[in-house]
């Protein structure tokens, strides 16, 4: 796996990846809950999932494993779902023009994680985290790719 802390910044691929924690609450299948960030006050102290952006050669998928474990502490072993939600952000909002003037924006690719029997451990980019449930976590998420992603998962595990 790549260590993003050994790489450039001219290693930064032009893709975001959003990953959403999930567990059931308890035995009743419908009782589940969301794990949200709150990012410190310098990125903005706004809620949303855990995101990053993909590193070298890796794929989306990778990307999203390395970002759980960074952000979270969620291991590779865990049980990732990859989401059909999908959005393009403008590249201000992740690392600004890096690819040049005309690349304007990137794409962001969601993923769930199951995390009903891991720890969450919080990295400096977050200040907290919290699990609520579906309504709580729309309310709160600051992007509108996150409450897309939110919903599909949510109908996905419901089904």
């Amino acid at each position: 796996m790549i260590n993003s802390r050994n790489l450039s910044r001219s290693n930064r691929a032009p893709f975001q990846v959003l990953v959403i924690p999930y567990r059931r609450a308890s035995a009743d299948v419908r009782k589940l809950e969301y794990a949200i960030f709150r990012r410190n006050e310098r990125s903005g102290g706004y809620w949303q999932g855990i995101a990053g952006g993909g590193e070298g050669r890796e794929t989306s998928l990778q990307a999203a494993i390395r970002e759980s474990n960074e952000e979270a502490g969620i291991p590779a072993n865990a049980n990732f779902l990859a989401l059909k939600s999908m959005c393009t952000i403008p590249v201000e909002h992740v690392c600004g023009f890096h690819w040049g003037d005309q690349h304007l924006v990137i794409p962001e690719y969601a993923f769930a994680v199951e995390c009903s029997n891991h720890e969450i451990v919080i990295s400096s980019e977050h200040i907290e985290y919290k699990w609520v449930n579906y309504s709580e976590a729309a309310g709160l998420l600051k992007w509108d790719s996150n409450r897309c992603a939110l919903w599909e998962l949510h109908e996905r595990l419901l089904r």
